[in-house]
């Protein structure tokens, strides 16, 4: 019989700590690891990735999908360097993950041993709330424990690095002695309400205001009815951040939209012309979106302490829970009938709805991409998932799509990495294989990660019960936010060199993984396809051939300068013709007839 060995308590550990899968990829340094995971019998899956970075995708999609903790695990020196962009990820969206990362035997460190690398110092950074290398067997089961309850307990990333030799050793049974420390795999989350006095201080602001608006940010997740409650209830219009998209229903007619340079116009409108604004959870670091300083006196409520007047001057910080925050503000709030500003901002949201049809509209060659994404609404199903990647398919995102209530939406907000969307999608199907998936991706995206991490759908997807995994990408052989961001930021003209892309058949590669392929070239086939994909017995890849001169405009007012300096980088291109053709169409439409 196999001894018990301190890998082995890592694993029972895990199990403690309700973890039913680890991502990542094989290596040398934690073969002990591996080994238990095998004898666990399936107590405790590995999910292997094609890339360690993928991995910890793997692990950032899981936290957020299911609310819990994402572990992810990998050898020491390149897997382990190869972590460090998703554990970023889990960082700046604050999402709870621990990786669990090998490392050479403890009598070789400091020999500049093959794949030696100081890891307490290479994640001291990402993991600053908790790095731990562990020196002794006696340490695992409670450097485990710190890390599962510091993650939980400040949403972030903490690594515990476990040499060779340890994961070997036999596993020791502890008693509380000095020099020993026992603990138990448990954590309570603190109850966060604000003080009284602070309650009424920010009531009083709201109260006396006459233009109210909500910036509402992922922090209100749980707590979807309280902002409508207390937007109800002052008359205000709510506008999101990014990541705060899928926590209110966007079919509400005070509802702008999402915030900030991917925003829309009535968002817009919204956060320039209130006088008092409400910030629920989110810390969004668009502040050129936000109201002129002094223009509007303000309240944030956040879980955080640390976050409260990080991006705008607030006047009154509620350090709390954002539902029950809400809840007891608003027993200080005085109900408002219906003002001329809930009207004005209502007018605002009918425009924006009326504008982003016709951009949709707006002819393109081949493929209008924001149409890609309005001929979804209807069409998604209504128990989906969605996982989103980084470039210009998240400007079509936030202003087209309209999600159904409940469906997740989840992507790489705040360090904005390419190559998120299909690890997050399998992390997504894993938790919930009941439900459908649809990742939508750029190329640059899919050619950077993606497509490697398909060859882990086609290996997986039998194992689903509903085997829909629906993958739309928006080919037009450019990176195309990047290009505009030229334009947009240094009045350059495009450059092929550093923006132009491979062709890549992605539909074809699919039907080469035993998946389904459709390509779309004509935009009278985008609902075909979507209906085609969503009804399929199989994951499928939309391969649609967009234009990547559709401008990429940021809403007015904040966006007219930037308009005007992208203008000028397209005036250097020799090709430049339609790009200002449609950026002179989408402005017009933006200043409307008085413009």
């Amino acid at each position: 019989m196999t001894e018990r060995t301190v890998a082995d308590a890592i694993v029972e550990r895990l199990a403690a700590w309700d973890v039913g899968r680890v991502f990542g990829y094989s290596g040398d340094g934690f073969n002990g690891f591996m080994g238990a995971l095998r004898r666990s019998e399936g107590q405790v899956e590995f999910i292997q990735a094609r890339h360690e970075e993928a991995a910890a995708f793997m692990a950032v999609g899981h936290a957020k999908y299911t609310g819990g903790v994402g572990v992810v695990t990998s050898t020491q020196g390149p897997g382990a360097v190869h972590l460090l962009n998703g554990l970023y990820d889990a960082k700046l969206d604050s999402v709870p993950v621990v990786a669990i990362v090998g490392q050479q035997s403890r009598t070789v460190l400091g020999s500049a041993y093959m794949q030696e690398i100081d890891l307490p110092s290479l994640f001291k950074d990402v993991a600053s709330q908790f790095v731990q290398l562990v020196s002794a067997p006696e340490q695992v089961p409670m450097v485990l424990d710190r890390a599962f309850r510091t993650a939980k307990a400040t949403s972030s990333p903490c690594v515990v690095v476990i040499p060779h030799d340890v994961q070997s050793a036999p596993a020791p049974e502890l008693e509380q002695q000095h020099g020993i420390v026992v603990t138990a795999p448990s954590w309570s989350a603190a109850a966060k309400t604000p003080r009284g006095e602070d309650l009424n201080a920010a009531a009083a602001i709201l109260n006396s205001a006459e233009r109210v608006a909500l910036l509402v940010g992922q922090g209100a997740r749980h707590a979807g009815g309280e902002v409508v409650a207390v937007a109800e209830k002052l008359g205000a219009g709510i506008t999101t951040s990014l990541l705060g998209k899928p926590y209110v229903d966007e079919e509400l007619p005070f509802v702008a939209g999402t915030m900030g340079h991917l925003g829309t116009t009535a968002s817009a409108h919204l956060m320039a012309n209130c006088d008092a604004l409400l910030i629920v959870g989110s810390n969004d670091p668009w502040t050129e979106f936000y109201p002129p300083p002094g223009n509007a006196r303000a309240v944030q409520i956040d879980v955080d302490e640390k976050n409260i007047g990080n991006r705008y001057p607030v006047e009154v910080g509620l350090a709390g829970d954002a539902a029950s925050a809400l809840e007891a503000l608003n027993s200080r709030l005085e109900y408002r009938p219906r003002t001329q500003w809930r009207s004005e901002v209502e007018a605002e949201v009918s425009r924006w709805r009326i504008l982003a049809a016709d951009r949709a509209a707006v002819p393109a060659s081949p493929v209008n991409p924001e149409r890609v994404v309005r001929e979804l609404n209807g069409r998604l199903p209504g128990n989906a998932q969605l996982s989103i990647d980084v470039g210009s398919c998240v400007y079509w995102y936030a202003r087209q799509l309209v999600l159904p209530h409940g469906v997740p939406a989840h992507l790489s907000g705040t360090l904005a990495s390419m190559g998120c969307s299909i690890p997050y999608g399998i992390a997504a199907k894993l938790a919930h294989p009941d439900r459908p998936l649809l990742a939508l991706a750029g190329d640059g995206a899919m050619q950077m990660a993606g497509v490697a991490e398909l060859v882990t759908v086609a290996h997986r997807w039998r194992q689903w019960k509903d085997p829909r995994f629906v993958v739309c990408v928006f080919n037009n052989r450019e990176l195309t936010e990047v290009t505009w961001e030229q334009r947009e930021s240094e009045a350059e003209p495009r450059f092929a060199a550093s923006q132009e892309l491979p062709d890549f058949p992605f539909a074809g590669y699919a039907d080469l993984l035993g998946l389904r392929g459709i390509r779309v070239e004509d935009p009278e086939l985008i609902a075909e396809a979507w209906e085609e994909a969503f009804a399929a017995d199989c994951p499928v890849v939309i391969e649609v051939l967009t234009d990547p001169e559709v401008p990429l405009l940021p809403p007015f007012p904040a966006g007219r300068q930037k308009a005007e300096s992208m203008r000028k980088g397209l005036a250097a291109e020799d090709d430049g013709g339609r790009a200002s053709a449609l950026l002179d169409t989408y402005v017009s439409h933006e200043e409307g007839p008085e413009g």
